[in-house]
């Protein structure tokens, strides 16, 4: 047991004293101290974020793809022609009304003065038409006059075989003068009865024209129509000759040139209405679930910076995103598929008087925020728009123009057959058909006209021998 003992001792000799350990030294205060704020700092500015986020960042949603939209009105000609002058250039301002290119007008003058010459022609002749009613009527009076005389004379001549029928027979009334009145009562009844056909040829010529009369006043007439709607189409299309201004607003794109012939429907120029201005701000899918029409949105446009914030609110959300509608859509159905977030179209008003004292153009780009604490509005819109969203009245003076101008031939040359404006009600066309009926009136002829001494006195004209 002595053995191991002097081996260990011996061992520890050989190795040597042990190394002293070092003291640990104490920690760099400042240092410490540094570290301690900086992880507070980090600390404190997460809260704050954490909180700011919470309260007012978690109530938005932005973003930068939106862009000045506006009504880009095409100034198109309605007929062909030549152009001889423009009187607008881009950037100009111009007023609704305002004449901006000139066709040559000289082909639709022309145009124009045929149809209102047609149209005189065809009032004259409708006019002829109405005046021969009067005469028409006047003829069958003298008809029915020429019936009651040679009706009377029928009878004379009736009685005069009536008288001399029994005479012969006793030789009081030779036989030559038997037969003589006997051919005057074949005459007198053969003279009635062409009274009557004459009669009645008048009558059904003034029922015919009655037809084509009765019930209208001249300007209504079927050919007076027809030929007033050629003088107002004529007369249109020398009006349009004259390219005016549908709108307010500035000159842009313009492509005409003088002496160009430009057929119908040839966009020359546009004129926009920077009055009537909207921002179109295209959110991402996953933003939407917050919008509501009615939030207000505030928006910082490029041109004048975060100097001038606009305010609008959110007039309506796009029915489908921009990738739907355009014109090559996306094939999803391909192997190679990569999902890609969608954007939807969201339209945003704008306040009119910032607009008036900051000025925007289309396709300026804008940064919109949105304010979404709001939540209980409607995604999309469960009624219809009750007003227009833009008309103009620039064209309406044309019509009534034309109309002036119908009723001034028609007044000429309608002499006091032409009643302007008299309204032609279900009451007055009844009274003048009832009218017209009871003019034209076939009257049978009575007993003592000579029908019935005819017929009885048939036999009579065989002179007994």
């Amino acid at each position: 047991m002595a053995a191991p003992e002097s081996n260990t001792t011996r061992s520890s000799s050989a190795a040597g004293p042990a190394a002293p350990v070092a003291p640990s030294k104490p920690g760099n205060p400042v240092r410490r101290k540094a570290l301690t704020a900086v992880a507070a700092v980090v600390v404190v500015a997460g809260i704050a974020y954490g909180a700011y986020w919470a309260l007012l960042l978690n109530h938005y949603e932005s973003t930068d793809n939106a862009y000045v939209q506006g009504n880009v009105v095409q100034l198109t000609p309605q007929i062909g022609g030549t152009v001889i002058a423009i009187n607008a250039d881009d950037t100009d301002h111009v007023k609704a009304g305002q004449l901006l290119v000139k066709l040559d007008p000289a082909d639709a003058q022309v145009a124009l003065d045929q149809a209102e010459a047609q149209l005189a022609q065809t009032v004259r002749e409708v006019r002829t038409l109405y005046a021969n009613n009067g005469a028409l009527k006047a003829q069958i009076a003298l008809r029915e006059a020429d019936v009651a005389r040679v009706q009377s004379e029928l009878v004379r001549a009736q009685d005069d075989v009536t008288r001399r029928a029994p005479l012969v027979a006793t030789g009081a009334v030779a036989k030559e003068e038997f037969n003589h009145v006997s051919a005057q009562l074949i005459a007198a009844r053969s003279s009635v009865t062409a009274a009557q056909s004459a009669t009645l040829a008048a009558r059904e010529q003034l029922i015919s024209n009655q037809t084509l009369t009765d019930g209208i006043p001249l300007e209504l007439h079927p050919s007076v129509l027809r030929a007033a709607a050629r003088v107002r189409e004529a007369y249109l299309a020398l009006k349009r000759a004259d390219l005016l201004a549908p709108v307010d607003g500035f000159v842009a794109k313009r492509s005409v040139q003088l002496g160009q012939r430009v057929p119908a429907g040839t966009p020359l120029m546009s004129v926009i209405a920077l009055n009537q201005l909207w921002v179109e701000a295209n959110f991402k899918e996953s933003q939407l679930q917050n919008l509501r029409l009615g939030q207000p949105v505030e928006l910082i446009a490029d041109v004048y910076g975060k100097k001038v914030p606009y305010r609008g609110v959110i007039e309506g959300l796009g029915a489908g995103t921009g990738a739907a509608f355009a014109l090559l859509p996306a094939q999803n159905a391909t192997g190679n598929w990569i999902k890609v977030v969608q954007r939807v179209p969201v339209r945003i008003t704008l306040d009119p008087k910032q607009l008036v004292d900051h000025p925007l153009r289309v396709g300026l780009s804008m940064d919109a925020k949105v304010d979404v604490s709001q939540t209980e509005g409607r995604m999309l819109a469960d009624a219809s728009r009750a007003s227009t969203v833009v008309q103009t009245t620039v064209f309406a003076p044309n019509n009534t123009a034309a109309d002036a101008e119908v009723r001034k031939i028609i007044v000429a040359n309608g002499g006091r057959v032409a009643i302007l404006g008299a309204p032609v009600s279900a009451t007055t066309t009844a009274t003048a058909t009832a009218t017209a009926t009871k003019a034209v009136t076939v009257k049978p002829m009575s007993a003592s006209a000579g029908v019935a001494p005819m017929a009885a006195t048939a036999a009579t004209l065989t002179a007994p021998k």
